[in-house]
């Protein structure tokens, strides 16, 4: 029985390297086919979008993108949001612990998503928005999107419910929300390791968790 289920292992990796191959063959055959003005068409395009790619890039190092900086007032909030597509704030008290690991992931992220602005502000300076947008729970992370706040991670429940979360966690569940650029899968966490007392929750894409309703606030002054 074993040997038989080796044999049909053997056989389908054997067709599935075939077929990788004829692939590449396709792919090599076709530019072969091509002429030198169709090659150095393909070749201008592709600079064109490296280009393209590397001015948005700049663009977005420009509006403050590319680190994880600390803003001073519900003033510097509006603008900031107003700015950016796409913007991750963090909503702490220098006084609750959490925040600080919140911190270290989210200065990870920020370099490495650059189409996303990631923000921090003291809730004790933004009582107005504090309140607006129903942060009842330190920390909280706003997620929005054109200005719009789209979801909010409230505490750690999305995040395995434990301080030892991974900042893959993190990453896969502003995933979720659309808030990043993400290549993985939306539908698993990263991993499926789970501590001890730990509990993953599975979160819908931009979807926003029972404790707050405002999800299609807007962000700026009405």
């Amino acid at each position: 029985m074993a040997n038989q289920q080796m044999d049909i292992l053997s056989a389908v990796l054997e067709q599935s390297a075939r077929l990788v191959e004829e692939q590449v063959d396709a792919q090599l055959s076709k530019l072969n086919e091509m002429d030198e003005d169709e090659f150095d068409r393909l070749k201008e395009k592709r600079m064109e979008a490296l280009k393209k790619a590397q001015k948005q890039k700049q663009e977005w190092l420009s509006k403050g993108h590319g680190e994880y900086r600390e803003i001073s007032s519900e003033k510097d909030f509006f603008g900031e949001v107003k700015d950016s597509k796409n913007v991750v704030c963090h909503f702490y008290r220098s006084s609750t612990f959490r925040c600080k690991i919140i911190d270290k992931h989210l200065a990870i992220l920020a370099k490495k998503h650059v189409e996303t602005k990631f923000i921090k502000l003291n809730v004790e300076k933004a009582p107005f928005l504090t309140e607006r947008l129903r942060i009842k729970v330190i920390p909280t992370l706003a997620l929005l999107i054109d200005g719009k706040t789209k979801d909010y991670v409230v505490g750690f429940a999305d995040l395995g419910n434990t301080d030892e979360f991974s900042t893959e966690m993190l990453e896969w569940r502003l995933g979720c929300a659309g808030v990043i650029n993400y290549s993985g899968n939306l539908m698993e966490p990263p991993t499926s390791t789970q501590r001890s007392g730990s509990k993953f929750t599975k979160v819908e894409k931009k979807t926003i968790r029972g404790q707050i309703n405002n999800s299609d606030s807007d962000s700026g002054d009405d």
